[in-house]
């Protein structure tokens, strides 16, 4: 009875090993959709701080040209703040609040746009980059000329 016993318990042998290397890949690949997805995530969140921080400069500005070259200025400064890498970055201000009379309620948006890419941590097969925007809006003064 023990000699079977001992023949069954020699047929498993290595059987682990096996198992572990059929596992492992899909563990690994199921980490690093976790480190992309946790990237991305922190990724919006820098390029919602930059439209905010952009749009908000773009809304102190006394003049249309001031208001876009602030608002990309603010915008590039978040992002290297927050330590996002961008290949390509675009900041579109739409200025049209500044022709609104002084007096009357107007506004200033901006929409930042950032290529970022994942390349350090992405898989065969997984997203190396993703295109992420981001818009807000904020008020001009009221009270304030306009130029």
């Amino acid at each position: 009875m023990t000699t079977t016993g001992w023949r069954h318990r020699h047929r498993d042998t290595g059987s682990v090993s096996i198992e572990l290397a059929i596992i492992t890949p899909a563990v690994l690949a199921l980490l690093a959709t976790a480190v992309i997805a946790g990237r991305v995530n922190l990724a919006r969140q820098s390029i919602e701080a930059a439209a905010f921080d952009a749009a908000r400069t773009a809304s102190l500005a006394r003049t249309k040209v001031t208001a876009q070259a602030e608002a990309l200025a603010a915008a590039t400064s978040t992002l290297t703040a927050q330590g996002l890498h961008c290949s390509s970055i675009s900041v579109a201000v739409n200025t049209t609040g500044f022709d609104v009379p002084v007096g009357a309620p107007a506004t200033v948006t901006v929409i930042v746009t950032c290529q970022a890419t994942f390349s350090d941590v992405a898989l065969a097969g997984m997203p190396g980059r993703a295109t992420l925007s981001a818009s807000f809006t904020s008020p001009l003064d009221t009270y304030r000329s306009r130029g």
